[in-house]
């Protein structure tokens, strides 16, 4: 009786588990390449185009489309803008409006996340879809309704002046009749509706990030701090936020970004780009572009800078994370 026995496999064709550990550390990259090329034609070609443009001195379209020659500028257009004191006012203007909007955004978001906890599966959907329409509204067209709301005729807020007591608005805002009234004109009255604009149009995201980071927190943390004598505040400070801070880590980054680069909203408030008091940086680099004469060079170096300040932010935000989450 004859006995067949296996050829060993030579020590070449034998894949050992490190060969296949290390073939297998490239399938990530593989399967994250096709985003990554989307991205760079979508993402990092533009942006390097608008750094190209910064650096010459662009004031026509023909040179945009290459028919003319591209007079070098150097770094001279960031000089320029950062030298020029009305740029100084935008970026105060910017870091302000930002700074207040990313905190009541985060403020009133997280209290409609922890109310939408707190109700039943059924309120809380109903509630969850009426606060998601004004996130899934177009800016453009929530600008528009909030414009209708402040107009200076038929307004509801006109209204609702004009149906005060003439001695009770008169002793209040010393007028009484609101007809007419420029909701737009004054700069700081300006702000405070375009961050109301805009805090409308964001909380709701806000809202249903905390909702889902509060869905993973268990429970029983939460029952043994009550069974401790911590009230509602003591239990979120020492208990939810601790657990939930990556959550509100990434939703400030965000929020920052977002409220850094408002436009759409400013722009359809405002009704163009004529009022310099309300200038912030997007929409001061879009006329420094657009606004005859153009200057398409030193607008695109305006939005580098814009670009450079957000980068800055997010990458010191998410390092001081970082830190907190190592320690």
């Amino acid at each position: 009786m004859t006995t067949l026995t296996k050829a060993p496999e030579s020590a070449a064709g034998r894949e050992t588990p490190v060969r296949r550990r290390r073939r297998l550390d490239h399938v990530p990259y593989l399967l994250l390449l096709p985003c990554a090329l989307v991205i760079g034609v979508l993402l990092l070609w533009p942006l390097g185009q608008v750094v190209v443009m910064s650096l010459y001195d662009l004031d026509s379209v023909r040179q945009v489309r290459g028919e003319r020659e591209w007079p070098w500028a150097g770094l001279g257009n960031y000089a320029e803008i950062l030298g020029d004191p009305f740029f100084r006012t935008v970026l105060r203007n910017t870091v302000l409006f930002a700074a207040a909007n990313v905190v009541l955004t985060m403020i009133l978001g997280t209290l409609v996340g922890l109310l939408l906890n707190r109700l039943g599966r059924r309120m809380a959907t109903f509630v969850g879809s009426c606060v998601m329409l004004a996130w899934a509204t177009p800016a453009l067209t929530g600008a528009i309704v909030w414009k209708w709301i402040f107009d200076d005729t038929s307004g509801l807020v006109t209204w609702f002046f004009n149906a005060l007591p003439d001695g009770l608005s008169e002793a209040l805002f010393g007028r009484a009749n609101w007809t007419g009234y420029g909701w737009f004109n004054d700069p700081l009255l300006f702000f405070a509706i375009l961050t109301l604009v805009v805090v409308w149009h964001s909380f709701p995201f806000i809202a249903v990030s905390v909702l889902a980071g509060l869905k993973s927190v268990p429970s029983e943390l939460h029952e043994a701090a009550r069974v401790d004598g911590a009230g509602p505040w003591r239990v979120f400070w020492s208990v939810t936020f601790p657990l939930l801070r990556p959550v509100f880590g990434i939703l400030v980054v965000l929020s920052t970004i977002w409220d850094f680069k408002v436009f759409t909203q400013q722009y359809a408030l405002a009704g163009g780009t004529q009022d310099r008091s309300t200038y912030m940086l997007s929409i001061y680099s879009y006329a420094t572009a657009f606004s005859p004469p153009p200057k398409y060079g030193l607008g695109s170096a305006a939005a580098v800078i814009l670009t450079l300040i957000l980068l800055v932010v997010t990458g010191f935000y998410i390092r001081a994370l970082l830190k907190q989450e190592e320690l």
